[in-house]
């Protein structure tokens, strides 16, 4: 060997000496078994609010009269209803629209109508309201639903047993795999409630006496839906 190969070589060795041993293949990682599942409860809510719309419609040749009309009559409930401080009321919007004569070409007259929204939890005072303007008043919806504060505690009651009832499923299912379990992820969705409705027809159902108008409150049920993913361990 030449003198001049000889540095050479020793250079070579010595850096493979320094870069170390090659590092061994890592172990594969093991396969993790992951489940969707959901659980739901659902909680009763008092229907202590309650929620009306009446409404006034006329029609009439001339739009400024129809228009006058109308609002001589809202504005009358309004100050009927003034009486009544445990009940709030609010317009409820207005709506005007023309009638065509035979040959959809000209308008012929006017129609009109415009209501107040009416809530309250005293409901026998609003029943009483709805029974005095039901005089020049139509009434077309009365709903009967839980007032905010009181859905919201269903709510949160609903909510710990629906979690109770998804811990109790994820236990099961690692359980009958012979596992324990961790959750991934976990979504809380309100799933509403449906109130009861009760629908009054037109001013002709009115008592003439104006007796208050006949409302039950019951209950809704309020539900709370969870879903979520679980990892299955040793």
């Amino acid at each position: 060997m030449t003198k001049t190969l000889r540095p050479l070589i020793v250079l070579m060795c010595t850096g493979l000496l320094a870069a170390g041993p090659l590092r061994a293949a890592e172990p594969a990682q093991p396969r993790v078994t992951t489940i969707d599942l959901s659980a739901e409860a659902a909680r009763p809510a008092e229907n202590d609010l309650a929620v009306a719309t009446a409404y006034f419609e006329a029609t009439d040749a001339s739009s400024a009269a129809v228009a006058r009309q109308v609002n001589r009559a809202i504005a009358a409930a309004l100050d009927t209803a003034k009486a009544y401080g445990t009940v709030k009321t609010q317009s409820a919007g207005t709506h005007t629209w023309p009638i065509y004569g035979k040959n959809d070409r000209k308008i012929e007259g006017w129609r009109m109508r415009s209501e107040i929204r009416l809530e309250s939890r005293d409901v026998a005072a609003l029943s009483e309201l709805l029974g005095k303007l039901q005089a020049t008043l139509a009434v077309s919806q009365i709903n009967m639903e839980p007032a905010p504060e009181t859905r919201r505690k269903a709510v949160e009651e609903a909510t710990v047993e629906a979690i109770r009832a998804f811990e109790q499923r994820a236990e099961l299912i690692a359980g009958t795999f012979g596992k324990t379990y961790r959750i991934r992820h976990l979504n809380v969705g309100d799933s509403g409630y449906r109130p009861p409705i009760m629908r009054m027809q037109s001013v002709a159902m009115a008592a003439k006496d104006s007796m208050p108008a006949p409302i039950e409150a019951g209950e809704s049920q309020v539900g709370v839906a969870i879903s979520g993913t679980i990892e299955l361990s040793e």
